[in-house]
């Protein structure tokens, strides 16, 4: 076979039960407008207020950058299909979704790490951190993520949209993923289960070892900090930053780190919502409601609007 046979592929979608539709429907676009207001409104809050214009926050507003339109990707087009009678996809549009939806995920996970290197320099170096932490640095590391996120999401893309579907289109998930178009694929892939493994573990789990080494050096300098008070403001600090970090390589390491022969059932696409649409909605959620800096802000805008109607 010299030539790609499908044309459309057609999802499964999200679920077949005609009477659950309709509540994921309303579920899932409320998550999408909290999704957009929260990142949109971080962004602007970032933005604004000058007490806010640190490193922490710059990365913090282009991880809600990212999550923008990494939700963007997903949701609408799941939205539609959970509505619809017939839920297609060009194979042109498939391929620029898993391209988009990669690109997303992977700068997601290094400015994760860039903020845990972030936290890491403050807690630890503190006197050292204005001349380490600077914009240069911090605009250099943001286009590095986005750079190798994007890469390695065209190496994906290139890998799995090369490879031949000749005989169903049916795709059983609600988004174009690796393992069911790899399931699908009527072509030998061994070559892109082996490039998934090796993405998956230079760039997921280099990312998530960055972490885990920043935030060792981390608890580190906390357990010989005599101050309680002091403690306590540290992990408010981190727990923030930890929990994204939690939900999304928790699901993320489940879905693709797994034998290739593994079934993807009803119970990988629940676990796939939380990393395509409930993580972009919670870190907008997650970064204003834990960080005392955040909502200090918020009020004293609320405020300032206030004085000045």
């Amino acid at each position: 076979m010299n030539s790609t046979q499908v044309r459309v592929f057609v999802f499964s979608g999200l679920t077949d039960n005609g009477e659950l539709a309709p509540f994921l429907f309303i579920f899932f676009l409320h998550a999408y407008m909290v999704t957009l207001l929260g990142n949109i409104g971080m962004m602007a809050i970032v933005h604004i207020s000058s007490n806010l214009h640190t490193p922490m926050y710059f990365l913090l507003s282009y991880l809600s950058l990212v999550d923008v339109f990494y939700s963007s990707v997903i949701t609408p087009k799941m939205l539609s299909d959970l509505i619809s009678t017939r839920k297609t996809i060009s194979f042109v549009g498939c391929a620029l979704q898993f391209f988009c939806f990669a690109a997303m995920a992977s700068t997601e996970a290094f400015l994760l790490s860039n903020m845990a290197y972030d936290r890491y320099v403050a807690i630890c170096k503190p006197l050292h951190y204005v001349s380490i932490m600077t914009k240069k640095k911090c605009v250099s590391l943001v286009v590095l993520s986005f750079s190798v996120g994007f890469l390695q999401s065209l190496v994906q893309t290139s890998c799995i949209f090369s490879l031949q579907f000749c005989s169903s289109n049916l795709i059983d998930h609600y988004c174009c993923d690796v393992p069911p178009m790899l399931t699908l694929s009527c072509s030998d892939t061994f070559s892109c289960e082996m490039i998934t493994v090796f993405i998956m573990c230079s760039c997921g789990i280099g990312s998530l070892v960055t972490i885990i080494i920043s935030y060792t050096l981390i608890v580190s300098s906390i357990v010989q900090m005599k101050s309680a008070e002091g403690r306590q403001k540290v992990f408010r600090t981190c727990s923030s930053h930890l929990t994204s970090v939690c939900i999304l390589f928790g699901t993320v390491f489940f879905i693709y780190l797994r034998p290739p022969d593994s079934a993807f059932g009803k119970w990988d696409k629940v676990v796939s919502v939380f990393y395509t649409v409930i993580t972009p909605m919670l870190n907008p959620l997650i970064y204003s409601l834990r960080n005392q800096e955040v909502k200090r802000t918020i009020v004293e805008d609320v405020l300032k609007v206030r004085r000045c109607q």
